[in-house]
């Protein structure tokens, strides 16, 4: 079969390996749509490389269709339309055991320590089946957007603990396609006032397009100005940094009003560590949360969602690719010229 394999850093080929072959208690998906993370782009060049083999084929949000079942598979049958929470936690540790099994301490992950989407197929070992970890598609959701249930189930678990609410202003930093699944999430969840921050005015036209209320050329605009303008002087109840950029972590706690919460979702690169001030945490009483991959639960809500129509992901998927242009693919998704790019195998 044909692969994205990541030789080494900065290094990704496309060629010909050997097909997965899949044992009794597993697997074989066809990969019909993966598209390409953030996370992606920063295994690529080498700035997150815990669980991350060479060579190896990498990705981790896909969807496609079950091509072969092991004989002591009785959960799917060949043809069902399949995506994929690629996170498999030990179910035993101290943070499985309370409700945290998205920071388990022994996890492992396809597109890490397995082998990822960015191939024609994928083999998916049996306690990703037993664990529950994979859920069947309606038919009536594209490929394209069945890859996207991913990550759209990590802005779930990054916003159950910001608690927002009916009548809440949400501040969003960065306007690619997580800020822009937060934005649709925070409204779903009852937010009266969206404010959305990106320098890219291509990208600021289309968060427009998705609704939210106010946008803001942070190159141009002072954030802190029009959001105290906003909000009466006293600052948004919620901020999500949803670009990983560490310069502007003060900027998102200054923006917060006494008592906010804000949310450094994005990752950020081993070794950026900005100076903070703690005063802005320590008088305005802030709460400031992290958010680390997703859980098996929010996945089954991001498929709902998705079935339902209560998010429009489809609109985000702006560029696609045969997988034998996954280079050129990168290229797009790395430019700030794409929202969401997927590639079709």
């Amino acid at each position: 079969m044909n692969a994205g394999v990541l030789k080494r850093v900065d290094e990704l080929v496309y060629m010909e390996i050997e097909p997965p072959e899949i044992d009794e208690s597993e697997l074989l998906i066809r990969v019909k749509a993966a598209s390409i993370c953030g996370t992606d782009l920063r295994i690529f060049h080498g700035k997150k490389t815990k669980g991350v083999r060479y060579p190896s084929v990498i990705g981790h949000e896909f969807a496609g269709e079950v091509a072969q079942v092991g004989d002591k598979v009785t959960e799917f049958v060949v043809g069902e339309r399949v995506c994929l929470d690629p996170v498999l936690p030990c179910g035993g540790c101290f943070y499985c055991l309370n409700g945290m099994e998205n920071v388990c301490q022994n996890r492992v992950a396809l597109g890490y320590e397995y082998d990822g989407c960015f191939a024609e197929y994928i083999k998916i070992p049996s306690k990703f089946i037993t664990q529950g970890n994979i859920q069947k598609l309606p038919t009536h959701v594209p490929f394209t957007v069945g890859a996207l249930a991913e990550p759209l189930s990590c802005v779930i678990n990054g916003q159950r603990r910001l608690n927002i609410s009916v009548g809440d202003t949400v501040v969003i930093i960065g306007a690619g396609p997580i800020g822009i699944m937060h934005m649709m999430v925070a409204k779903a969840s009852g937010a009266s006032k969206i404010i959305v921050s990106e320098p890219n005015w291509m990208r600021r036209e289309t968060v427009g397009n998705f609704g939210a209320d106010i946008t803001i050329d942070p190159i141009k605009q002072s954030l802190k100005v029009m959001v105290l303008e906003q909000t009466d002087g006293l600052g948004a109840d919620v901020v999500i940094l949803a670009i990983g950029n560490p310069k502007i972590v003060n900027e998102a706690l200054a923006i917060a009003r006494k008592g906010g919460r804000i949310s450094l979702f994005a990752g950020f690169s081993a070794g950026e560590m900005p100076p903070v001030d703690v005063n802005l945490i320590h008088y305005n009483e802030l709460v400031v949360i992290g958010a680390s991959a997703l859980q098996r639960r929010d996945m089954k809500t991001s498929v709902r969602l998705i079935a339902s129509g209560a998010v429009n992901l489809g609109k985000l998927v702006t560029d696609t690719f045969p997988l034998r242009k996954i280079t050129e693919a990168f290229a797009m998704a790395e430019s700030g010229e794409a929202i969401k790019v997927v590639l079709e195998p």
